[in-house]
């Protein structure tokens, strides 16, 4: 049976800790609108207060959380475990991105380690925490990260990374503009 909370609480922070791996779901508003979800990795999660987290988010073939927020704001963010205590966690809130060059990124880019390919930070506000069992949830053993992202960024090189910013990034699979839009234009 779920559990409701209005905040993070110090034994949801732990479990969070120990993930390797968490998912990040936004929609557009439109009922024909793609929902998208995202897995997430390489340590890119904090935990900022009971009710405020954020991740960074680096250069990929879409960005459709950054589209989705600056539309309406949505976010859910699930946890899961895959070891032998299972549980699933669930942040629902609202976020939005904070880009390179602005007041809100001189806050929050110091709690991440910041790499050339990192496109944007997304800071969520929280309103309602879940809890619920996981005992579907199947059993996963941890080997490591990947990292053929960062030997493809540093291959695209910094001009070949915001040539494919412009190509890829600037609106969602629905054509809705991403806050990289605003600055970069297309």
């Amino acid at each position: 049976m779920g559990k409701f909370h209005e905040s993070i609480k110090p034994a949801h922070k732990d479990f969070i800790d120990k993930q390797h791996i968490f998912f990040v779901s936004t929609a557009p508003l439109s009922p024909d609108g793609h929902v998208n979800l995202s897995p997430k990795g390489l340590n890119s999660f904090r935990y900022l207060s009971a009710n405020k987290v954020a991740y960074m988010d680096l250069i990929s073939s879409g960005n459709e959380t950054s589209a989705h927020t600056l539309e309406n704001g949505r976010i859910t963010i699930m946890f899961c475990s895959f070891d032998e205590n299972p549980l699933i966690l669930r942040l629902y809130g609202t976020g939005h991105a904070v880009l390179p060059g602005t007041d809100e990124w001189e806050t929050y880019a110091p709690h991440f380690t910041i790499y050339p390919s990192t496109r944007q930070l997304i800071v969520a506000d929280i309103n309602l925490v879940q809890t619920s069992c996981g005992f579907g949830v199947p059993l996963f053993t941890y080997t490591g990260e990947r990292d053929i992202h960062f030997q493809w960024a540093e291959k695209k090189g910094e001009e070949g990374l915001q040539d494919y910013i412009r190509e890829k990034n600037l609106v969602s699979l629905d054509g809705l503009p991403t806050d990289i839009s605003r600055v970069v234009g297309h």
